[in-house]
C-alpha cells in the first residue's frame, strides 16, 4: 500500500496520514520534512537535495503514505502510489484547522514559534484558490485529473479525515 496525500495547509493530510499510518502499519513521510531546512522555520531546501531526498525515500521503501501540497513532489511520488488522495475542504475548513492545530514540534521548537507564523500561514493558505504556483488548487486539481491510477478526492469538511 502507497497512499499519497495533497491539499492546502489545514486540508486535514496529516490527520488522515497518521490514521492510515498507525491503521495499517505504514512509513510517514510528510513532505515538510525533506522540503524546510532542519531546525529553520520557512526556509526552503535546495530543490535538487528535496528531489533526491524523496527519490532515495521512494525506492528504499515498499508501504508508505505520504502527504503534503507541493505539487512538484507529488508529480514526482504519484506514479509509485497506489493510490493518489487530494484533499481540498474548503478556503473556510482548512484556515479553521490550521487556528486549531496542535503544537508541531517537528516542525517548530515551541507552541509560540508555530502560533507566530500563523497569520501568514493563514494569508497563503487563503490564497490557494487564486495563487497559480505548484502548490495552489488549480494545480492540485491538474495532477489529480491527470493521474491514471487509483484515485480519491474530498471536496467535503465532513469526509476529509476520513480513512
Amino acid at each position: 500500500m502507497r497512499i499519497l496525500i495533497f491539499g492546502n495547509s489545514g486540508s486535514g493530510k496529516s490527520t488522515q496520514a497518521q490514521a492510515l499510518s498507525t491503521r495499517h502499519g505504514l512509513l510517514h513521510l510528510d513532505l515538510d520534512s525533506i522540503v524546510w531546512e532542519p531546525g529553520k522555520v520557512a526556509v526552503q531546501r535546495d530543490a535538487n537535495v528535496v528531489a533526491a531526498e524523496l527519490q532515495a525515500f521512494l525506492e528504499r521503501h515498499d508501504a508508505w503514505v505520504i502527504e503534503g501540497c507541493y505539487g512538484e513532489l507529488v508529480e514526482a511520488a504519484a506514479p509509485r502510489c497506489t493510490e493518489l488522495r487530494f484533499l481540498h475542504p474548503g478556503r473556510e475548513a482548512c484556515l479553521a484547522n490550521n487556528r486549531r492545530r496542535p503544537w508541531e514540534p517537528h516542525k517548530y521548537a515551541s507552541m509560540a514559534a508555530q502560533d507566530a507564523m500563523l497569520q501568514h500561514l493563514q494569508a497563503w493558505v487563503a490564497g490557494y484558490y487564486e495563487r497559480e504556483d505548484g502548490w495552489s488548487y488549480r494545480r492540485h486539481r491538474q495532477i489529480f485529473d491527470a493521474h491514471p491510477g487509483h484515485k480519491r478526492e474530498w471536496p467535503d469538511p465532513a469526509t476529509a479525515s476520513a480513512g
